[in-house]
This record gives C-alpha cells, structure tokens and sequence, in this order.
C-alpha cells in the first residue's frame, strides 16, 4: 500500500473509519517493526481526523511507557490505575472521557487536552499490551462511532504489533 490515505468525502465517523481500518491493515501488515506499525497507525488517525494528540503506551516493568505518537509532547511514564491511561489498563477497557477535567485523578500531559479516549490492546495471554490514547482540545468529541471503530482497529491491529 502507498503511503497516503484514501479518505471518504463524507466525515461521518463511522464510514471513516470503515475507510481507514483496512488501509491501516495493509500498511502495516508487511512490517514487522512494532514502532514503525506504531508510528503509522498514531499518523493515520490523526491525519483522518486530525485528533489534537493520538499515540501509544506500552505496559513495561510494570507502568505504561510513551512509544509513537503525534501530537504535542506528552507523559512519559503512568502508573496502573493513574489517569484515563492507567484506569484503561487496570480496568482492561475502553474510557470514553467527554470532559477530563471532571475525570478524577486526570493526568494533564497538556492543558489544552479537553476530551479523550482510551483503548487497550491485548497480547496473545489476553493482558492489556499497550494502550491507544487519543485527545481532543474540545469537549466532547468521542462517542460510540469512535469506540466501536477504535476497538475493531484495536482487534485487528493488536496481532500485528505482537
């Protein structure tokens, strides 16, 4: 697959990422370098939805580790159960957060962050692997289009960074 993405001429959410979802597939299916995977999928969403912040952390001696990600500099390391990131880790799910400065024990890597998204990959053990975490600088912008196609990503991308 080329470099560059086909994007729908709607933005409705969901064809998005019916879009994207095999295209990220093919990107990264021929590469076995789990960064550069990382890297791709990070750019790829947010170039098809221009999120403020999307990357990854990965579970390493026991805390979330910053890998690829686009965006402004972000956390380095979070510790299980801390922010959306490690309650996505310890909880093994999904956190949508329409407004994270209601979330309790929210983590502000940036303070123009307003609303997020939490996914958790899993490895062949079913074990929260490493985490996509994506923000918006405005409220609200995740909803069930986002974690449906998010999660089905997730599925489909997790064998791949393994």
């Amino acid at each position: 697959m080329a470099e560059t993405l086909i994007l729908p001429e709607s933005k409705e959410k969901k064809e998005v990422y019916e879009t994207i979802i095999p295209q990220i597939e093919a990107l990264i299916s021929g590469e076995t370098d789990y960064v550069a995977n990382m890297a791709n999928v990070a750019a790829a969403l947010r170039e098809a939805f221009g999120f403020f912040w999307v990357g990854f952390y990965s579970v390493k001696n026991g805390e979330l580790v910053l890998g690829p990600f686009q965006g402004p500099i972000a956390c380095t390391r979070i510790r299980k159960g801390k922010g959306v990131c490690g309650t996505s880790w310890d909880k093994a799910e999904t956190i949508v957060v329409e407004d994270v400065d209601a979330f309790p024990g929210h983590i502000a890597c940036s303070s123009a962050s307003r609303s997020e998204i939490v996914v958790p990959g899993f490895n062949q053990q079913g074990e929260v692997a490493f985490i996509l975490d994506i923000d918006s600088d405005e409220l609200g912008s995740f909803d069930e289009a986002d974690k449906e196609g998010l999660e089905k990503l997730m599925r489909r991308v997790e064998k791949l960074l393994q």
